[in-house]
């Protein structure tokens, strides 16, 4: 007997403006597992917390050898997403990992249902969108996602870290 095959969708009418965000940490050096392995704590009190805007948050092992591990978010819009972003605790986990990546390397690429699309690569091997479209560096225009998206700045809670900071001499 032949089953009858069960195809759906997803009906996301209600969900104009959602945006949907992969992030990954690539284990680049022994310390790197530590910080990795410390991160799995953070990530999980942050959405047992239900910030505003979060729809549903998966984990991902992405590879063993070497370990990298991620996640896919699904955001009801991108000021949602970077309210949170732009928020304790997430503002002092960017701050600290920026300023010591702990053998690690970060990077998200971000969808939005309207076709735009952005990423950022730190201490990365091409990975995702960097591995078949150029690379730039992530400054001036293309330092924030908004900027990236050509998102009018002005309404936007203040970055975690400014670019003037970040790339001061003796920062990291």
């Amino acid at each position: 007997m032949t089953r009858v095959l069960k195809r759906e969708t997803a009906d996301l009418s209600s969900y104009p403006d959602l945006v949907v965000i992969y992030l990954g940490m690539r284990v680049n050096s022994p310390r790197g597992m530590l910080t990795l392995m410390s991160f799995g704590r953070k990530i999980r009190a942050s959405v047992e917390a239900q910030p505003d805007g979060l729809l549903l948050h998966e984990n991902l092992m992405l590879s063993l050898f070497p370990p990298h591990g991620g996640m896919r978010q699904y955001w009801r819009d991108f000021d949602s997403l970077e309210r949170w972003a732009r928020s304790l605790p997430h503002q002092k986990w960017w701050q600290s990992f920026l300023k010591d990546r702990g053998g690690t390397g970060f990077w998200h690429e971000t969808y939005f249902r309207g076709g735009q699309i952005e990423s950022v690569y730190i201490d990365m091997p091409r990975i995702g969108l960097g591995k078949f479209a150029p690379v730039t560096p992530a400054r001036g225009s293309l330092f924030s996602a908004r900027r990236r998206l050509g998102i009018r700045e002005g309404s936007e809670p203040p970055p975690g870290i400014s670019e003037e900071e970040l790339y001061r001499p003796g920062s990291p």
